[in-house]
């Protein structure tokens, strides 16, 4: 038995249910999405492939990721549906945009994100910002629970789309009593070995971007117990220009405080190591005003970080 209607088209409440899936990027959040129970989406997707004779998602552990046959289909469905919707959803009268759910890291929001997109505030745009873990954060974006995530990993699968934002350069730094304690000579002959046995203050127990740096400057791995481990970067800083050790810290976080005197660069290697940042959205959401507006705010400042 054929799963298309009888006048050949395809069922719109299966077409419904996929664009749903297709956004949120998992069952569980698409069946929430349209309120129904995972079991009867699930079913749904299975007839639609049947009718269509092609395969729409792969499962995975964590969620789905579409194929090339859905995200097609998502684009042709995308702004019809987002239209239907809007005559079945009732009296003609717009309503209010729905906030823009932003996820990132506490460091960049704080110093970088929410000074860019303040005069956003004025035109109407809300935001709800989320601080978290890259990772945790784009299982969520893909979820549906975030509308943008600002991410230090780059972003897998085809269900998110990410944009190159910016390269933060990572620095060694030192309060200037600490530096000027440390052998200059050996800083420029063995830099490795002239920082050997400092203390070492880091946001994590692993020493993330710690390792990094002694890997691409020194290019050897980095063995070591952190002395401090305080899970915020701007901690980090206040606890090096306290004399507490060494860090690593993205030159944004740590330029005012170089400008002034705070912290010392310990090192300036000609190749620095760096990290590129995204913006990430999942792909096929309907693309609502003010998510785009603070989607391009974002990529203008950045032009200038």
């Amino acid at each position: 038995m054929s799963d298309r209607k009888p006048d050949g088209g395809l069922d719109l409440a299966q077409l419904r249910t996929f664009l749903a899936v297709y956004r949120a990027g998992s069952l569980t959040a698409g069946a929430r999405l349209v309120g129904l129970a995972q079991p009867t989406v699930t079913a749904q997707l299975r007839a639609l492939e049947a009718a269509l004779d092609r395969r729409l998602f792969e499962r995975l552990p964590r969620g789905v990721t579409p194929t090339a046959v859905a995200d097609e289909l998502a684009a042709r469905l995308a702004a019809p549906m987002d239209a239907l919707e809007a005559i079945a959803s009732g009296s003609g009268v717009s309503a209010p945009e729905p906030p823009v759910h932003l996820g990132g890291p506490a460091e960049a929001l704080s110093l970088l994100v929410l000074p860019a997109l303040a005069p956003l505030l004025e035109t109407g745009v809300r935001l709800r910002v989320t601080t978290g873990l890259a990772d945790d954060l784009l299982a969520g974006l893909r979820a549906g629970v975030h509308d943008l995530v600002l991410s230090a990993v780059r972003p897998r699968g085809r269900a998110v789309q990410a944009t190159p934002l910016v390269d933060e350069e990572f620095v060694l730094v030192a309060s200037p009593e600490r530096y000027a304690r440390l052998d200059r000579s050996a800083l420029t002959t063995d830099p490795a070995g002239a920082v050997a046995g400092e203390p070492l203050i880091a946001y994590a127990e692993d020493l993330p971007i710690l390792r990094r740096y002694w890997r691409h400057v020194f290019g050897t791995r980095l063995a070591a117990d952190p002395a401090l481990v305080v899970p915020d970067l701007r901690a980090v800083a206040a606890a090096v220009a306290a004399g507490a050790g060494l860090s690593v810290l993205p030159r944004y976080l740590c330029a005012s405080p170089l400008d002034d005197g705070t912290l010392v660069a310990v090192l300036e290697p000609e190749d620095p190591p760096i990290n590129t940042v995204f913006l990430a959205r999942r792909a096929g959401a309907t693309a609502h005003p003010h998510v785009t507006a603070v989607h391009d705010a974002l990529v203008r400042a950045a032009a200038e970080w």
